[in-house]
């Protein structure tokens, strides 16, 4: 299948698109990356260089790729880390062309916005137009635990009030909705962490050993990888046992590197073939 990620990119590390990319191209897949920014580094580091890139510059770039002509080949346009408020309008303007182009293309949206433990650390402008306005066209949706309680204005914090809002997620416009990052607020089950997806047809946890690593950029590979699995495979379940078997395999190899960027080409073969050790369970 042909992407277009419209992300972030970084020198250094594995961030946006500088995360997705490999992990897509590992899987067989072309990917059209368009970056929003061009960092030296991540900003979780508190110290970075590079320019935020102008939503008109964003624009040229897709412009240019339309002007080959190859919009109706794109299956999946895929979106991450946006920086500037501006760059919404450049990202739904892409949907809608590829759309136009080809009425099969899904869009999927990782709505970056922040975390539990670091909050909110985008851009306050960004978060409402996210939720308003590009959230309602994506097909997809990607967000931890926190952001979905930020995208339906609830407080998710175990399983039951995780399926209740990732429902009025879908309400607002997605048929899939992915969470990551999720804690049922079991005692017994700290040690875990879920990854939960839910549709029309039913809803899926995967729970894995909880690592004791931060690690930026994982869910840019989980957006990227599940949109990929979801359009070979059909099913929810399958995307997502592929997509945590493969990002815990990426996590785990990071954790026993004892470095602070995600080890992509330690696991790479593990991206390209995922054991799906870990339990599917459907909870609906």
């Amino acid at each position: 299948m042909k992407i277009l990620s419209i992300q972030s990119s970084v020198a250094y590390g594995h961030v946006g698109n500088s995360a997705a990319v490999f992990p897509l191209q590992r899987l067989g897949h072309e990917v059209w990356p368009v970056f929003t920014v061009h960092f030296s580094n991540h900003t979780g580091y508190g110290a970075w260089r590079g320019p935020l890139l102008a939503p008109a510059d964003v624009a040229d770039v897709i412009t240019g790729i339309a002007e080959r002509g190859v919009l109706d080949q794109c299956d999946a346009v895929l979106s991450g880390y946006q920086g500037g408020a501006g760059i919404a309008e450049v990202i739904l303007s892409a949907v809608a062309q590829v759309k136009a182009a080809n009425p099969a293309a899904t869009y999927t949206c990782d709505p970056v916005m922040g975390n539990a433990k670091s909050g909110c650390f985008v851009d306050p402008a960004i978060p409402p137009i996210i939720r308003e306005q590009v959230v309602p066209k994506a097909d997809i949706i990607t967000p931890n635990q926190f952001e979905l309680g930020f995208l339906t204005d609830t407080a998710p914090t175990d399983l039951t009030s995780t399926l209740a809002s990732a429902d009025l997620a879908r309400a607002m416009g997605p048929s899939t909705v992915l969470v990551t990052s999720v804690f049922d607020g079991d005692p017994d089950e700290a040690d875990t962490i879920g990854m939960l997806v839910v549709t029309g047809e039913g809803a899926w946890l995967v729970e894995t050993p909880l690592l004791p690593i931060k690690a930026n950029g994982s869910g840019d590979i989980t957006a990227a990888m599940f949109t990929a699995h979801l359009h070979e495979t059909g099913s929810p379940a399958e995307a997502l046992a592929r997509t945590v078997s493969s990002v815990y395999a990426v996590l785990k190899a990071t954790l026993e590197s004892g470095e602070r960027e995600l080890r992509l080409i330690a696991a790479q073969d593990a991206i390209a073939n995922p054991a799906c050790e870990f339990e599917v369970r459907q909870v609906r």
